[in-house]
């Protein structure tokens, strides 16, 4: 579902990554476990122009996985699923493995 909608200029696509609520071995966990907000990138849009009229491409590419800020960002709800829109800018930094 999320393919059809392609963000538009510098705008990416990201579905949040909600952490897992218990452990492999079935053990719950806390609520106020500290979670990092981050998410993965579903689709870019192909980027901006700047004064001139120069491209100015996209930093990010689909499937890498980014930290978000805490406020911001638009929320779509794409059949049973819930995405955010964040522009190329409030993209905080990508995380490695």
């Amino acid at each position: 579902m999320a393919k059809r909608l392609i963000p538009s200029f510098n705008r990416i696509l990201v579905e949040k990554i909600i952490p897992p609520s218990k452990t492999n071995s079935g053990i719950l966990l806390p609520e106020k476990t500290p979670k990092l907000n981050s998410g993965k990138v579903v689709a870019v849009g192909p980027g901006a122009r700047d004064r001139d009229g120069k491209h100015i491409p996209v930093n990010l590419k689909e499937g890498d996985t980014v930290l978000l800020p805490e406020y911001g960002g638009t929320e779509v709800k794409l059949g049973e699923k819930e995405y955010h829109l964040y522009r190329d800018d409030d993209i905080l930094g990508t995380l490695h493995d």
